[in-house]
């Protein structure tokens, strides 16, 4: 698991509107990486001792985090970090292999020059990573660092960027990173992310979006085997 930086913040930050943004981002990458569990009760009082904050700007991170459902507020119970039924992942993996194929189509007729150049210096930076050179995790940043969410941006179709980097983004990012610590797949998904965009960078929107479908297909597949198991 990627080291996570030190859980405290700086409480003098003269901006309490960056205070906010970067508690937001703490706990949405404690969440995504299973340091905070799905299921797991949160305390205001408890979170902010633990990132060093006031309650104001943790109070807008977390609303920011429910807006994404990632944290869901329970009455008489409190806030607590949400959780997936295996069956809605599922669901969902399916809706991302269909979209995210067409984006990776769209993609391979739509993006410049500058913005495949830009995949392969993420991927180069994804490489670097000590966790995928080990082959034992790949994680990914939210947003710009993220390979998925460049490939969607650009597809330069504002319908299909305002249906995937919304709530299916941000649902499914923690399982992503789960899939990504299974034994010996860090490496084989960066080179499938590499076949992407090799695809794209020919202009291949056939093969660009059959390459993605098969990706998305595989992490599906991994969440159905699990779902068996736990029926057996």
């Amino acid at each position: 698991m990627p080291q996570a930086p030190d859980s405290t913040l700086d409480a003098a930050a003269p901006d309490s509107r960056t205070l906010a943004d970067r508690v937001f981002t703490r706990l949405q990458d404690d969440i995504v990486l299973g340091v905070l569990k799905p299921g797991v009760k949160l305390g205001e009082a408890e979170l902010a001792a633990r990132y060093g904050v006031s309650r104001g700007p943790l109070r807008e991170a977390i609303r920011r985090l429910e807006s994404r459902k990632l944290l869901e507020r329970i009455p008489h119970v409190g806030t607590r970090v949400a959780a997936l039924k295996a069956a809605d992942l599922i669901e969902i993996y399916r809706v991302r292999e269909a979209l995210e194929g067409m984006a990776a189509r769209l993609a391979a007729e739509n993006m410049t020059e500058d913005e495949i150049a830009g995949l392969w210096e993420l991927l180069d930076q994804h490489a670097q990573q000590p966790d995928l050179q080990h082959d034992t995790a790949y994680y990914q940043h939210a947003g710009d660092l993220d390979f998925h969410y460049r490939i969607i941006q650009g597809s330069h179709n504002a319908t299909l960027i305002d249906l995937l980097i919304g709530e299916i983004y941000h649902r499914v990012r923690r399982y992503r990173y789960q899939l990504s610590t299974t034994p010996k797949r860090p490496q084989k998904a960066l080179g499938e992310h590499q076949r992407i965009v090799e695809a794209i960078e020919a202009r291949d929107g056939e093969i660009a979006e059959l390459l993605m479908r098969r990706h998305i297909s595989r992490a599906r597949e991994y969440w159905e085997a699990r779902q068996n198991e736990s029926v057996d």
